[in-house]
């Protein structure tokens, strides 16, 4: 059976879970609880990056970060691809994928940046990193009529995106100023796989 090492809030790690969900996957993948902030953790016998999500193989191979996690689970199936497998539909779905990763990875630079001590922060950082998310969020917006009834995986990393930064930051309201963002995310988070996932530790 292979391992999943994840943390229950981590967007990231959502990702990979809702996708091995949609695909069936889930039942193949023993998940084992991991604190990357805990200096005790061995994570990084796993993941030289002290990262998760990591996944461990039968045969103990480790594979990260998340991009190619979603990539080796998707090539297990034989279902309707998770990662669209060639031409516009491939190179459209990876390109929102990092765009929602970006996304993400600003939303956490502001989070790690607002947990340092207040005579350490930088507003000037925080608010660049707000911006980020917005000008990402604004792009993909522009993109939600084309999104199409099939699930990929710039769809799930979207999805994973914005629930996280309703649990961290939900005073900003991004979907407040985003109409068809938010009605395509209150579909998109019914599905059992997004259920199933949606982070339980607010800390």
């Amino acid at each position: 059976m292979m391992k999943l090492r994840y943390s229950p809030t981590s967007p990231y790690v959502r990702k990979c879970t809702v996708l091995a969900l949609e695909t069936g996957l889930h039942d193949r993948i023993e998940r084992i609880p991991t604190n990357v902030a805990d200096p005790a953790s061995d994570i990084k016998k796993d993941n030289p990056l002290g990262k998760v999500p990591t996944l461990i193989l039968e045969d103990g191979t480790q594979i990260y970060d998340s991009p190619v996690i979603c990539e080796y689970l998707d090539s297990l199936h034989g279902g309707m691809k998770i990662i669209p497998a060639a031409g516009a539909a491939r190179w459209t779905a990876l390109r929102r994928q990092a765009l929602a990763d970006g996304v993400m990875d600003a939303g956490m630079l502001r989070l790690m940046e607002g947990r340092r001590p207040a005579n350490e922060q930088s507003p000037g950082w925080i608010e660049k990193q707000k911006g980020v998310v917005a000008r990402g969020l604004d792009a993909l917006e522009k993109e939600i009529d084309d999104f199409g009834e099939a699930v990929d995986i710039g769809q799930i990393t979207l999805a994973a995106a914005l629930g996280w930064l309703n649990l961290r930051f939900a005073a900003d309201d991004v979907l407040g100023s985003r109409p068809k963002m938010k009605a395509w995310y209150e579909t998109f988070s019914k599905r059992p796989s997004m259920v199933a996932t949606v982070p339980q530790d607010p800390k």
